[in-house]
């Protein structure tokens, strides 16, 4: 599919960026993609703390919890690439605004459900949302910074990641406790609205002229297919149907197969979404195996968290926000120190290796927890993980973005943000799938121990319980299975730190680049109108003379 867009003089898009911008521009550039970054993780902070009572409200069980979180990131992983894609084709500003439309859409129609089901979609649309700031976010910053400078300025997403990580619950638990957990997902309404205003007052960017566009459509379908098959047999594979079955055989094949067209199709397209010489760049895979496993550690674990604090410690949803405070903290230290070490010093690849052993370690000792560990532990270890996090994360695409042309940054950088949302993804179902098994089991477990009849949980049907309806003997049973279920998945989930440190200690360190993308397309732009003057003037006698002995 060809289109043919709008064409913009380039060069009175923005100022003249032979300078580079200044620190006060940049910032005044980045507030309104520093506030929509911020809702984009509000969105999913504001619900991880009242997610517990959302879903005894609606009546749905595990599944339905893994559900509600899988279904935001199963369509902010196949959006991601497509969005980053786009970015390479289309006016990035516009593109983010879309964005941030589509999450408000996605808001209100979430704060409105009624079902399990409502919510499941309605939090689908808000993926879609989600997965144009997460691409785009990034792409964007690399036009204004250049990868030298940009450590520091990456140091300011992981300090508003670690804002919106630690404001969202606090939020959520008093808007659940006090209006209903319906508001929820209105609370990021102003905030998006405001984004959309100072993006569209503040960020000025190039725009790149292009005579025709090809848009990679079968290939979007393929690669969203696929990943759609595989990930939606995660999640409902052992509670639907068994892990080894005929529906388990048809999935899994089916996704394979169709990510295997996938590739055939990228290979061959004019304008692939994924582009696969990517692949031929060690830094670009490595970054993607230790996205992967940062993604099943971060986001499978931490979902996990507001569920330890309320099902295991029997603390409010507000209780259980503030209580995660201590791993905001390590992740907003580190995200930035670490930015500014990697600015004054053009070295990255150190501080994401101490990051990826800090990631394991803090998993491992998370591991030891139970529903009797003293609160200071579990903030210690928490201040661990934090720290991992934030010296990992925003560095592996600064790595990526350092080493790739400008003309494919949207897709090299949506690339990475692809497999991270994939790993978190796979990580929430399977860690989830595993949890439920586990608790289930202790359950039964503590329940015959003391000659209790099991029947007392069976009539709940898998529903997440409310430890307020419990007896006290019950009540002990449920918050000790959880205890010791939700400390089995961190330890499944810290060897994924050990890979990471592994993939990160292959990836070959380059020196960091001292133009922005906005740099760069400019000086692209003024060698391809060189070019076409050449072109048009004809061949010198000289050149004339030397074709024809040739």
């Amino acid at each position: 599919m060809s289109v043919s867009p709008q064409v913009v003089n380039p060069v009175a898009a923005v100022p003249p960026v032979a300078g580079g911008m200044d620190h006060g521009q940049i910032m005044k550039a980045l507030s309104g993609l520093l506030l929509a970054m911020f809702v984009a993780i509000l969105s999913s902070t504001v619900v991880s703390a009242a997610l517990p009572k959302i879903i005894a409200d609606l009546g749905g069980g595990q599944s339905a919890y893994t559900w509600v979180v899988t279904a935001t990131l199963l369509t902010m992983t196949i959006s991601t690439p497509i969005w980053g894609k786009l970015a390479d084709l289309f006016d990035r500003k516009a593109l983010i605004q879309a964005g941030i439309v589509i999450f408000l859409i996605g808001s209100v129609l979430a704060g409105l459900a009624t079902s399990t089901s409502w919510l499941i979609s309605a939090r689908a649309v808000q993926g879609v949302g989600i997965g144009a700031l997460t691409a785009l976010v990034q792409v964007i910053l690399s036009d204004l910074v250049s990868p030298r400078e940009r450590g520091k300025y990456m140091g300011y997403l992981g300090a508003v990641f670690g804002l919106g990580t630690v404001a969202g619950p606090v939020i959520g638990g008093l808007v659940t406790d006090n209006l209903g957990w319906h508001w929820c997902f209105f609370v990021g309404v102003p905030f998006a609205l405001a984004a959309l205003v100072l993006l569209q007052r503040t960020l000025h960017l190039p725009r790149i002229r292009r005579d025709s566009v090809h848009i990679d459509v079968l290939g979007a379908f393929l690669i969203a297919a696929g990943v759609s098959s595989l990930l939606i047999w995660v999640t409902l594979a052992g509670k639907n149907y068994d892990w080894v079955s005929g529906t388990s055989a048809v999935m899994v094949i089916g996704g394979i197969l169709l990510l295997v067209a996938a590739v055939v199709v990228e290979r061959r397209s004019k304008e692939p979404l994924i582009p696969t010489n990517l692949f031929e760049n060690r830094t670009v895979v490595m970054a993607v195996i230790a996205s992967v496993a940062v993604g099943i550690a971060m986001f499978g674990t931490t979902i996990f968290l507001t569920q330890y604090m309320q099902l295991a410690r029997g603390y409010s949803p507000t209780e259980s926000g503030l209580l995660t405070i201590p791993m905001v903290i390590g992740l907003f230290g580190s995200s930035t120190l670490s930015g500014r070490r990697i600015s004054a010093t053009g070295r990255y690849r150190r501080y994401m290796l101490t990051g990826t052993l800090f990631l394991a370690g803090g998993l491992g000792l998370m591991g030891l927890i139970d529903e009797t560990t003293s609160l200071v532990e579990v903030g210690v270890f928490m201040l661990i993980v934090g720290i991992g996090v934030g010296m990992v994360m925003q560095n592996l695409i600064l790595a990526v973005q350092n080493v790739i042309p400008a003309r494919e940054m949207g897709a090299g950088s949506a690339l990475i943000a692809f497999f991270r949302s994939l790993g978190g993804a796979i990580g929430v179902s399977v860690l989830g799938a595993i949890l439920g098994t586990r608790v289930t089991t202790h359950v039964g477990e503590g329940l015959a121990e003391r000659g209790i009849d099991p029947g007392a949980m069976a009539s709940s049907g898998g529903q997440i319980p409310d430890l307020a309806t419990l007896s006290e003997p019950v009540r002990a049973v449920v918050q000790h299975a959880y205890g010791l279920g939700i400390s089995e998945i961190f330890l499944f989930a810290a060897p994924l730190g050990l890979v990471a440190f592994v993939a990160v200690w292959f990836l070959q360190e380059q020196r960091l680049g001292t133009k922005s993308g906005s740099q760069l397309v400019a000086e692209q732009l003024e060698a391809d109108r060189r070019a076409e003057a050449d072109a048009a003037e004809g061949p010198t006698p000289d050149s004339r003379s030397t074709l024809a002995v040739r």
